[in-house]
Protein backbone atom coordinates (compact mmCIF):
# COMPACT_ATOMS: atom_id res chain seq x y z
CA UNK A 1 0.00 0.00 0.00
CA UNK A 2 1.44 3.28 -0.78
CA UNK A 3 1.25 5.73 1.86
CA UNK A 4 3.20 9.06 1.08
CA UNK A 5 0.89 11.38 2.19
CA UNK A 6 -2.02 9.22 3.58
CA UNK A 7 -2.82 9.39 6.74
CA UNK A 8 -3.12 6.89 9.85
CA UNK A 9 -4.11 6.52 13.63
CA UNK A 10 -2.03 4.07 15.77
CA UNK A 11 -3.53 3.89 19.52
CA UNK A 12 -0.96 3.57 22.19
CA UNK A 13 1.63 5.01 19.67
CA UNK A 14 3.91 7.16 22.38
CA UNK A 15 5.46 4.04 23.30
CA UNK A 16 6.57 0.45 22.86
CA UNK A 17 4.66 -1.19 19.75
CA UNK A 18 2.89 1.29 18.68
CA UNK A 19 5.64 4.25 18.88
CA UNK A 20 7.83 1.87 16.77
CA UNK A 21 4.91 1.10 14.28
CA UNK A 22 4.81 5.19 14.16
CA UNK A 23 7.89 6.04 13.50
CA UNK A 24 8.11 3.16 10.33
CA UNK A 25 4.84 4.31 8.91
CA UNK A 26 5.74 8.03 9.08
CA UNK A 27 9.48 6.53 7.50
CA UNK A 28 7.26 5.42 4.80
CA UNK A 29 5.69 8.94 3.98
CA UNK A 30 2.57 8.72 6.40
CA UNK A 31 0.91 11.08 8.13
CA UNK A 32 1.08 9.75 11.39
CA UNK A 33 -1.72 10.85 14.47
CA UNK A 34 -1.23 9.04 17.70
CA UNK A 35 -3.51 8.63 20.16
CA UNK A 36 -1.99 7.76 23.53
CA UNK A 37 -3.60 9.04 27.22
CA UNK A 38 -2.56 12.49 28.03
CA UNK A 39 0.80 13.60 30.11
CA UNK A 40 0.34 14.54 33.46
CA UNK A 41 0.04 17.69 34.76
CA UNK A 42 3.55 19.49 34.03
CA UNK A 43 4.82 16.42 31.95
CA UNK A 44 4.74 16.39 28.74
CA UNK A 45 6.59 13.15 27.83
CA UNK A 46 3.97 11.40 25.34
CA UNK A 47 4.18 14.95 23.62
CA UNK A 48 7.64 15.10 23.47
CA UNK A 49 7.79 11.06 21.97
CA UNK A 50 5.73 11.73 19.38
CA UNK A 51 6.98 14.99 18.37
CA UNK A 52 10.36 13.59 17.90
CA UNK A 53 8.51 10.88 14.85
CA UNK A 54 9.25 13.43 12.83
CA UNK A 55 7.04 16.77 11.04
CA UNK A 56 4.06 14.81 9.87
CA UNK A 57 3.57 12.90 13.43
CA UNK A 58 0.76 14.30 15.85
CA UNK A 59 -0.46 13.46 19.06
CA UNK A 60 -4.19 12.88 19.73
CA UNK A 61 -4.42 12.92 23.51
CA UNK A 62 -7.02 10.91 25.22
CA UNK A 63 -9.01 7.74 26.02
CA UNK A 64 -9.25 4.85 23.80
CA UNK A 65 -13.02 3.55 24.73
CA UNK A 66 -13.89 7.50 24.35
CA UNK A 67 -16.26 7.49 21.13
CA UNK A 68 -15.53 11.10 21.08
CA UNK A 69 -11.43 10.56 20.84
CA UNK A 70 -12.15 7.92 18.43
CA UNK A 71 -14.06 10.17 16.26
CA UNK A 72 -11.90 13.27 16.61
CA UNK A 73 -8.92 11.21 15.55
CA UNK A 74 -10.20 10.22 12.43
CA UNK A 75 -11.50 13.63 11.99
CA UNK A 76 -8.40 14.60 12.28
CA UNK A 77 -6.20 12.10 10.14
CA UNK A 78 -8.60 12.77 7.46
CA UNK A 79 -7.82 16.72 7.49
CA UNK A 80 -4.08 15.78 6.81
CA UNK A 81 -4.80 12.92 4.31
CA UNK A 82 -6.81 9.75 2.90
CA UNK A 83 -7.26 7.57 5.77
CA UNK A 84 -5.28 4.34 5.41
CA UNK A 85 -4.67 2.17 8.09
CA UNK A 86 -5.36 2.21 11.18
CA UNK A 87 -3.68 0.48 14.32
CA UNK A 88 -4.42 -0.64 17.24
CA UNK A 89 -1.74 -1.16 20.03
CA UNK A 90 -3.61 0.76 23.15
CA UNK A 91 -3.82 -1.91 26.26
CA UNK A 92 -3.07 -3.21 29.56
CA UNK A 93 -2.25 -6.00 31.22
CA UNK A 94 -3.42 -5.75 34.92
CA UNK A 95 -2.82 -9.32 36.56
CA UNK A 96 -5.42 -11.09 38.54
CA UNK A 97 -6.45 -14.20 39.57
CA UNK A 98 -10.31 -16.04 39.14
CA UNK A 99 -9.78 -16.67 43.13
CA UNK A 100 -6.59 -14.78 44.60
CA UNK A 101 -5.34 -14.27 48.24
CA UNK A 102 -8.27 -11.35 48.72
CA UNK A 103 -10.61 -13.46 47.07
CA UNK A 104 -12.62 -13.51 44.09
CA UNK A 105 -11.99 -11.45 40.90
CA UNK A 106 -12.66 -7.44 41.65
CA UNK A 107 -15.31 -7.28 38.50
CA UNK A 108 -14.13 -3.71 38.31
CA UNK A 109 -10.72 -4.83 37.48
CA UNK A 110 -11.99 -7.36 34.67
CA UNK A 111 -14.41 -4.73 33.02
CA UNK A 112 -11.22 -2.76 33.25
CA UNK A 113 -9.15 -4.48 31.46
CA UNK A 114 -11.64 -5.58 28.14
CA UNK A 115 -13.03 -2.08 28.36
CA UNK A 116 -9.73 -0.34 27.19
CA UNK A 117 -8.38 -3.65 25.28
CA UNK A 118 -11.28 -5.16 23.66
CA UNK A 119 -13.92 -1.97 23.60
CA UNK A 120 -11.36 0.53 23.17
CA UNK A 121 -10.18 -1.62 19.88
CA UNK A 122 -13.59 -1.76 18.90
CA UNK A 123 -13.92 2.10 18.95
CA UNK A 124 -11.34 2.88 16.62
CA UNK A 125 -11.65 -0.03 14.26
CA UNK A 126 -15.21 1.47 13.69
CA UNK A 127 -14.85 5.08 13.54
CA UNK A 128 -11.78 4.18 11.38
CA UNK A 129 -13.95 1.34 9.10
CA UNK A 130 -16.46 4.09 8.63
CA UNK A 131 -14.23 6.97 7.24
CA UNK A 132 -11.73 4.25 4.95
CA UNK A 133 -15.16 2.72 3.03
CA UNK A 134 -15.36 6.00 1.19
CA UNK A 135 -11.96 5.93 0.48
CA UNK A 136 -10.63 5.63 -3.26
CA UNK A 137 -9.03 2.64 -3.78
CA UNK A 138 -5.11 2.31 -3.84
CA UNK A 139 -4.09 -1.04 -5.46
CA UNK A 140 -6.76 -3.56 -4.43
CA UNK A 141 -7.77 -1.46 -0.98
CA UNK A 142 -9.05 1.39 0.45
CA UNK A 143 -7.85 0.86 3.78
CA UNK A 144 -6.26 -1.54 6.20
CA UNK A 145 -7.40 -2.18 10.36
CA UNK A 146 -4.70 -4.56 12.21
CA UNK A 147 -5.68 -4.87 15.80
CA UNK A 148 -3.11 -6.26 18.52
CA UNK A 149 -4.03 -9.49 20.14
CA UNK A 150 -1.55 -11.90 22.43
CA UNK A 151 -0.72 -15.44 22.65
CA UNK A 152 -2.33 -15.31 26.04
CA UNK A 153 -5.45 -15.07 23.69
CA UNK A 154 -4.65 -18.69 22.88
CA UNK A 155 -2.55 -19.85 26.09
CA UNK A 156 -3.52 -17.41 28.78
CA UNK A 157 -1.34 -18.12 32.07
CA UNK A 158 -2.86 -18.18 35.70
CA UNK A 159 -3.08 -14.55 36.83
CA UNK A 160 -3.89 -13.21 33.44
CA UNK A 161 -7.74 -14.41 32.99
CA UNK A 162 -8.83 -10.86 32.17
CA UNK A 163 -6.32 -9.94 30.08
CA UNK A 164 -6.70 -13.26 27.81
CA UNK A 165 -10.25 -12.98 27.80
CA UNK A 166 -9.45 -9.38 26.12
CA UNK A 167 -6.64 -10.75 23.89
CA UNK A 168 -9.23 -13.41 23.27
CA UNK A 169 -12.21 -10.97 21.96
CA UNK A 170 -9.83 -9.14 20.13
CA UNK A 171 -8.77 -12.39 18.10
CA UNK A 172 -12.47 -13.44 17.59
CA UNK A 173 -13.23 -10.01 16.33
CA UNK A 174 -10.92 -10.59 13.19
CA UNK A 175 -12.55 -12.86 11.07
CA UNK A 176 -16.64 -11.69 11.01
CA UNK A 177 -15.01 -8.06 10.65
CA UNK A 178 -12.95 -8.62 7.90
CA UNK A 179 -15.83 -10.13 6.07
CA UNK A 180 -18.13 -7.73 6.94
CA UNK A 181 -15.68 -4.85 5.42
CA UNK A 182 -14.78 -7.10 2.89
CA UNK A 183 -17.08 -5.69 0.21
CA UNK A 184 -15.82 -2.08 0.68
CA UNK A 185 -12.54 -3.40 0.05
CA UNK A 186 -10.90 -2.87 3.39
CA UNK A 187 -8.62 -5.56 5.06
CA UNK A 188 -8.65 -6.82 8.36
CA UNK A 189 -5.77 -8.54 10.50
CA UNK A 190 -4.55 -8.85 13.89
CA UNK A 191 -1.18 -9.56 14.97
CA UNK A 192 -0.90 -11.54 18.23
CA UNK A 193 2.55 -10.86 20.09
CA UNK A 194 4.79 -13.48 22.20
CA UNK A 195 7.35 -12.44 24.77
CA UNK A 196 8.65 -8.72 23.66
CA UNK A 197 10.21 -6.12 25.59
CA UNK A 198 7.52 -4.02 25.89
CA UNK A 199 7.07 -1.08 29.06
CA UNK A 200 4.97 -3.49 30.51
CA UNK A 201 7.60 -5.90 30.40
CA UNK A 202 10.36 -3.45 31.76
CA UNK A 203 8.40 -3.20 34.40
CA UNK A 204 9.43 -6.96 35.61
CA UNK A 205 12.51 -8.45 37.90
CA UNK A 206 15.19 -8.82 36.22
CA UNK A 207 15.30 -12.80 36.82
CA UNK A 208 11.71 -13.19 35.53
CA UNK A 209 12.41 -10.98 31.86
CA UNK A 210 15.31 -14.08 32.13
CA UNK A 211 13.25 -16.52 32.31
CA UNK A 212 10.33 -15.72 29.83
CA UNK A 213 13.14 -15.14 27.51
CA UNK A 214 14.16 -18.60 27.96
CA UNK A 215 11.18 -19.42 26.79
CA UNK A 216 11.43 -17.85 23.06
CA UNK A 217 12.53 -21.23 20.73
CA UNK A 218 14.03 -19.12 17.73
CA UNK A 219 15.24 -16.51 17.41
CA UNK A 220 16.22 -16.75 21.93
CA UNK A 221 15.45 -13.54 22.53
CA UNK A 222 12.45 -11.31 23.85
CA UNK A 223 10.50 -9.65 20.63
CA UNK A 224 11.63 -5.80 20.03
CA UNK A 225 9.03 -3.37 18.91
CA UNK A 226 10.81 -2.55 15.55
CA UNK A 227 9.39 -6.49 15.09
CA UNK A 228 6.17 -6.08 15.43
CA UNK A 229 6.62 -2.45 13.06
CA UNK A 230 7.82 -4.92 10.35
CA UNK A 231 4.89 -7.42 11.17
CA UNK A 232 2.61 -4.39 10.36
CA UNK A 233 4.88 -3.01 6.90
CA UNK A 234 4.41 -6.58 5.57
CA UNK A 235 0.87 -6.62 6.46
CA UNK A 236 0.31 -3.39 4.22
CA UNK A 237 2.35 -4.92 1.89
CA UNK A 238 0.47 -8.23 1.10
CA UNK A 239 -3.26 -7.86 0.08
CA UNK A 240 -3.88 -11.45 0.49
CA UNK A 241 -3.21 -10.88 4.37
CA UNK A 242 -6.87 -10.86 5.48
CA UNK A 243 -9.17 -12.10 8.01
CA UNK A 244 -6.25 -13.41 9.74
CA UNK A 245 -4.77 -14.02 13.27
CA UNK A 246 -0.99 -13.94 13.03
CA UNK A 247 1.40 -14.84 15.51
CA UNK A 248 4.65 -13.20 15.93
CA UNK A 249 6.26 -15.10 18.61
CA UNK A 250 9.27 -17.13 17.46
CA UNK A 251 7.31 -20.34 18.64
CA UNK A 252 7.03 -19.53 22.59
CA UNK A 253 4.29 -21.60 23.64
CA UNK A 254 2.81 -20.07 27.13
CA UNK A 255 3.32 -22.27 30.10
CA UNK A 256 0.53 -22.52 32.83
CA UNK A 257 2.22 -20.43 34.97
Amino acid sequence: MELTQASVIITGGASGLGAATARTLHDAGAHVVVVDLPDAEGQDTRAQAVASIGERAHFHPGDVTDPQTAAEAVEAAQKLGTLRVMVNCAGVATPGKLVGRSGPLDLDTFNKVLAINTSGTLNFMAQAAAAMKSNELTGEDRGVVINTASVAAFEGQIGQIAYAASKGAVASMTLPAARELASSAVRVVTIAPGLFQTPMMAGLPDAAREALQAKTLHPPRLGNAEDYALMVSQVLANPMLNGEVIRLDGAVRLEPR
